[in-house]
């Protein structure tokens, strides 16, 4: 039985319009953030949503709170659903970090490898679609993670390096048992309103 996975970046914070590296730090959603979502969460009101998982991090769970509330259900949280690692890299812009680590490698700055954030993203994804057969099931998570879903989901059509993934886009992927499939990408109509 298929299940049906809906992949949601969490709402805006001060650091997505700074430009800076968010991974692991916990940054809370802005104003704009707290209403992007409320708005995706308005999209969830009425569907028959069995569970949400967020990432611990304060911007995903204050977005799947929203979600949970507006489906009825509770949030769980799964540090697995976090963003990648950017050891010394998190808090700077991306002119900062040409500036102190030109000569660096992400190694030695502490940086969680690409194909680790990959491998966990779908252990972790594969592992929810599994414990939920048959239903539809929503993950609140982040950008870089989802990007990286994608890709391995695609082959590298979409993903990482591809797609742009905006804040509070949901994301829909089907998984049957044995494979994923993507249904839809960074649809964010519920902005538009």
């Amino acid at each position: 039985m298929d299940t049906i996975v809906y992949l949601i970046r969490h709402g805006e914070t001060d650091w997505n319009l700074a430009r800076r590296i968010q991974g692991h730090s916990d940054v809370a959603l802005n104003e704009a953030g707290l209403r992007q979502a409320r708005q995706v969460a308005a999209r969830f009101r009425g569907k028959t949503i069995r569970a949400v998982y967020s990432s611990d991090l304060s911007r995903a769970m204050q977005t799947a709170r929203q979600i949970a509330e507006n489906a009825g259900v509770s949030v769980y949280a799964l540090d697995a659903l976090r963003e990648r690692c950017y050891g010394q890299w998190e808090g700077l812009t991306y002119e900062e970090i040409r500036e102190r680590f030109a000569h660096q490698d992400e190694a030695a700055c502490g940086i969680e490898t690409f194909e680790g954030m990959q491998q966990r993203a779908v252990t972790t994804l594969t592992g929810l679609a599994a414990d939920h057969p048959g239903e539809e099931i929503v993950v609140v998570s982040h950008g870089g993670f989802i990007n990286c879903f994608l890709h391995y989901v695609t082959n590298g059509e979409q993903g990482t390096g591809v797609t742009r993934i905006d804040n509070t886009a949901v994301n829909v992927f089907r998984y049957t048992g044995q494979s994923w499939e993507v249904l839809q990408v960074n649809d964010t109509d519920h902005l538009e309103k």
